[in-house]
């Protein structure tokens, strides 16, 4: 999921800065490509996929054009953040990879 939404994310940016928007759509565009970059290897993965969330969000609902496509970075953004970096990426090698166990459920013998 990384791979693909940073990828989407850098396709999208480069296709949108060379096509001489107004600075504002620009700077959203390489910050958003940042972040994509960020992504693709797992560094910070649960702030950069709230991050993306929000940014496209707000894109979703400023920018005229093609809302499915943003929609779809938003769930996937929103996913990432939720799931965290993974077991190959860069925050499980500097923080550790943790892995929640359940608790074994206790029967009540109460009838």
């Amino acid at each position: 999921m990384r791979l693909v939404l940073g990828t989407a994310l850098i396709v999208r940016a480069s296709s949108v800065v060379w096509s001489d928007p107004p600075i504002t759509t620009t700077v959203m565009a390489a910050f958003l490509s940042g972040l994509g970059l960020l992504l693709i290897p797992g560094l910070w993965t649960p702030i950069v996929g709230g991050l993306i969330a929000l940014l496209e969000a707000w894109e979703m609902i400023t920018i005229p054009g093609d809302k499915w496509v943003a929609l779809l970075l938003v769930t996937i953004g929103c996913a990432l953040a939720m799931l965290g970096p993974g077991l190959w990426s860069i925050d499980a090698r500097l923080f550790g990879w943790k892995r929640v166990e359940p608790s074994p459920r206790k029967i009540s013998s109460n009838s």
